[in-house]
């Protein structure tokens, strides 16, 4: 079923980064408070001030990339676009021409938000229970191998984007990735430990794990020194298939990848390794532009992406939710405001699961969703002294469980001109299986869908509806590019990888900059929290995981976990009297870097 009523007015996806700094209500938190200003003091060292235009990414070369194109006469689109295709040679576990995302972009001369969903699609092959066995038990290693990848959407996604707003040719654009390709760049310690990680063969103890680069003979020569020794930092990277595709695409655009000579390496890939992708499913493949979504909070106008990601309007609900509350007067680390902001996340990621999906499969009341009419009805539920059990929310039963990589960037030129754009292979290294003769690595994206329809439990599988897989559909995403208005000017361009926890980390990271006026350095590196309705956990950073915190949400009948890294929202934020750009890469990943004038 079509969706009929989904409204410009509907709110949008962002990414942001997360809190806790200065004064706390929580007694005996000086622990904490010391940890949270070395990472400030740490990021305050790391941000930088620009004047005119700023490209904020995971990988510096990449970063480069996007400078240039600015420096060369483009704007924020130009520079979005040539980051996230220098990306896709520069940071393989994530930077695709092989996944999908979207865009959130602000034009600063219509004053106009946009937005563009290249999310991909299922293979019209696909079938509801695809990956289950008899017992409805998902197959080993359903989630690698080209049986595991949508219908890519990236170089549609961008190639709309620049026909629509870009102002430099296609092939500039491409050029630096192309270069990258077939030149090589010298990798970071990172890079080369992941990469000895996933080509080191499997031994006969450990076959159930999931797969790695080594399952596949193309992956293994993509990613492999010639004379086979480990990776060290400081070694070049040369990868002469994918440069020879990325020249195809300079010279024909996407309609290589769609139906030209890109086009049957992956289907030839398809039908020899049990893949569902066709040459129809290619040619038919459409990126489309969304009305983005909006909503308000406490002056600022926020912007996103709708459905089929939802973030946009998961975060709008927090916030509408959160904005009854003076959550600055109590602290951004005080135990009520750590609950009320859970109870918020709840209630957001309950409304994703009931409701969100596809919006050309599924019927989206988003201006209901975001509006804060509804917020204030999910809000009486919320009790100050007492968490709310997740199955309590639940308008049908949940059932006891049996005993993430995207990447993220943001841009701004000298017009004001603004892009958050974020974009997925899902895991690292996505489905692991490059294609051959090709040189690029294919998503696992189907495993986003709710592979066993009907089945929720409290390990936090899904099952409701609007997500279970149809053949053209697209996936539900978590991803949530976020552009921030003051005033009718860009504020705020945000965004995160991270799975489910990309909605929180993004909250975060607004609530820091516009509910306890952080510096930009402190928002971004202060510790984050997460929860998703299912499993009933709140999952902490370590920074955070200390007993004066989780031992009174403990009492308040929350369960804490601690992880060690949530989310890498790098961030762009302007301070509209002086017109100073702060461009913050997140502190949790070294190679994150901010490049501009």
């Amino acid at each position: 079923m079509r969706n009929h009523r989904f409204r410009p007015s509907v709110l949008i996806a962002f990414s942001v980064i997360v809190f806790f700094s200065y004064s706390s209500t929580i007694a005996g938190a000086q622990t904490f408070r010391r940890d949270t200003e070395d990472q400030t003091n740490r990021r305050d060292t790391e941000a930088q001030t620009f004047r005119r235009g700023v490209v904020v990414a995971r990988e510096a070369n990449a970063a480069d990339a996007g400078r240039d194109a600015l420096r060369a006469g483009g704007n924020a689109i130009d520079a979005a676009i040539a980051t996230a295709l220098a990306m896709a040679v520069t940071h393989p576990e994530a930077g695709n021409i092989g996944g999908g995302g979207f865009i959130v972009a602000y034009i600063a001369k219509s004053k106009q938000v946009i937005t563009y969903d290249f999310r991909e699609t299922a293979p019209l092959a696909s079938t509801e229970r695809m990956y289950l066995d008899a017992n409805d038990r998902p197959l080993p290693h359903h989630r690698a191998g080209p049986r595991a990848a949508g219908v890519p959407g990236t170089l549609r996604g961008l190639e709309l984007a620049h026909r629509e707003y870009g102002s430099l040719p296609w092939r500039k654009l491409v050029e630096p990735a192309i270069r990258s390709a077939r030149e090589g760049f010298a990798i970071t310690d990172h890079v080369a430990k992941t990469l000895n990680r996933e080509l080191a063969a499997k031994t006969p103890v450990d076959r159930t794990q999931m797969n790695k680069l080594a399952d596949f003979p193309a992956s293994v020569s993509a990613f492999s020194k010639r004379d086979r020794s480990p990776w060290k930092a400081g070694d070049s990277l040369v990868q002469p298939e994918l440069a020879a595709t990325l020249e195809r695409i300079a010279d024909r655009g996407a309609d290589d990848f769609y139906a030209g000579e890109t086009a049957r390496l992956i289907v030839r890939y398809m039908e020899e390794g049990g893949g569902l992708i066709t040459r129809q499913d290619l040619a038919s493949y459409r990126a489309k532009r969304r009305e983005p979504i909006h909503t308000t909070f406490k002056g600022f106008d926020i912007y996103g992406i709708g459905p089929s990601a939802s973030g946009g309007i998961t975060i709008a609900l927090m916030l509408n939710i959160l904005e009854r509350y003076d959550l600055k007067a109590d602290g951004p680390r005080s135990i009520r405001t750590l609950h009320r902001v859970t109870e918020a996340m709840r209630r957001g990621f309950l409304t994703r699961a009931l409701y969100l999906g596809d919006p050309d499969f599924e019927s989206i009341d988003v201006n209901k969703l975001i509006s804060k009419e509804y917020a204030n009805e999910m809000a009486k539920s919320i009790d100050d002294g007492r968490a709310t059990p997740s199955a309590n929310l639940a308008p049908f039963r949940v059932i006891l469980a049996e005993g993430e990589h995207t990447t993220h960037l943001s841009t701004i030129d000298a017009a004001g001109n603004a892009v958050a754009l974020t974009y997925t292979l899902e895991d690292s290294f996505g489905s692991r299986a490059v294609v051959p003769g090709a040189g690029f690595l294919l998503n696992n994206e189907m495993g986003d869908f709710n592979l066993i329809p009907g089945r929720t439990d409290t390990a936090g599988r899904i099952g409701t509806k609007p997500n279970v897989i149809a053949p053209g559909k697209r996936m539900l995403s978590s991803q949530s590019p976020t552009i921030v208005l003051k005033d009718g000017r860009v504020h705020v361009v945000t965004g995160s990888p991270g799975g489910r926890t990309i909605p929180n980390t993004t909250l975060w990271v607004l609530l820091n900059l516009l509910e306890f006026d952080l510096d930009p350095a402190a928002a971004v590196a202060a510790p984050r929290t997460h929860h998703a309705w299912f499993p009933d956990i709140i999952q902490v950073e370590r920074a955070l995981f200390h007993d004066d915190v989780v031992k009174p949400l403990e009492r308040l009948g929350h369960r804490v976990k601690a992880v060690d890294i949530q989310g890498d929202a790098h961030t762009i934020v302007v301070d509209e009297r002086t017109g100073v750009r702060r461009g913050v890469p997140d502190p949790r990943h070294e190679t994150a870097k901010a490049a501009g004038d």
